[in-house]
């Protein structure tokens, strides 16, 4: 299979691509296709080059950016290497797919959520274990409505969830939400969330001992009260205020979150 037919077969099927070409310098036109999940194909001119650009172009395709890197013509990154070296300038083009919003607990804050995440392009999977809650028909919004326990999922699946994914956990029952956010932690996931008041979370992060979960670094990436404090109440309002906090984290703006304050939610 030529290099172009890899790339027309990697978007045919929706996986994730990313193809890097060089446009300035020594070796233009050059191709090198990255594939997460594969061997690189092509070169760029030089195997450190190319070792280089395949590394960069995994990050790229993990933030879901595109754009035009620097570099010297045997893979130099830092300035003071690039210094009287002939600069060749590297577009890599990624080709990712949606961002995942997983949302255990199927609940009325869980429509609302599932309907602004598809807005903002996420691919929106609803979890729940009870059958007669978990249906397409009261979440006809999302992409995947899951009749499981969290654990299964994350077996199954969890592996795919990296730094644009989202976790939201809804569910105040400790049956659930515990395993829900152990599975959580377990990813790669850039945004866990997990609802509930400050007394909840507290109860919350004493089950999670038990479970073994005591990692401060772990129970940081725990959005809990989740959202931005906006004074959201409603549903709707509630949806926008975690989303807001989604992207925030992944900007890494300043924004309020509920987690860093204290006292009610609710004054």
């Amino acid at each position: 299979m030529t290099l172009s037919q890899r790339l027309a077969t990697a978007l045919r099927e929706g996986v994730p691509i990313a193809l890097a070409t060089v446009i300035e310098g020594p070796g233009v036109g050059r191709h090198l296709l990255i594939d997460p999940h594969g061997d690189p194909e092509g070169s760029l001119g030089h195997p450190d080059l190319d070792r280089v650009v395949h590394r960069d172009g995994i990050a790229e395709l993990e933030a879901g950016r595109s754009g035009v890197r620097t570099y010297g013509p045997e893979g130099q990154t830092t300035p003071e290497d690039l210094i009287d070296t002939p600069q060749v300038k590297v577009f890599v083009e990624s080709w990712a797919p949606p961002p995942q919003m997983w949302i255990f607990g199927a609940v009325d804050f869980t429509a609302a959520l599932a309907r602004v995440a598809k807005v903002l392009g996420y691919r929106v999977i609803v979890c729940d274990a009870r059958e007669i809650f978990a249906t397409g028909r009261r979440f006809p919004m999302a992409d995947e409505v899951r009749v499981s326990w969290p654990s299964p999922l994350f077996a199954e699946r969890g592996g795919e969830l990296g730094p644009r994914d989202a976790v939201c956990i809804l569910t105040h029952d400790p049956k659930f939400d515990v395993p829900a956010v152990q599975g959580a932690l377990a990813t790669r996931a850039g945004y866990i969330g997990v609802m509930g008041s400050r007394t909840t979370h507290a109860r919350r992060v004493e089950r999670l001992a038990e479970a073994g979960i005591t990692n401060v670094a772990d129970l940081n990436r725990l959005m809990s009260p989740i959202g931005l404090d906006l004074g959201a109440r409603t549903p709707e309002e509630t949806a926008i205020s975690i989303c807001a906090e989604i992207i925030a984290a992944r900007t890494g703006r300043g924004a309020r979150s509920l987690r860093d304050g204290s006292g009610p939610i609710h004054p």
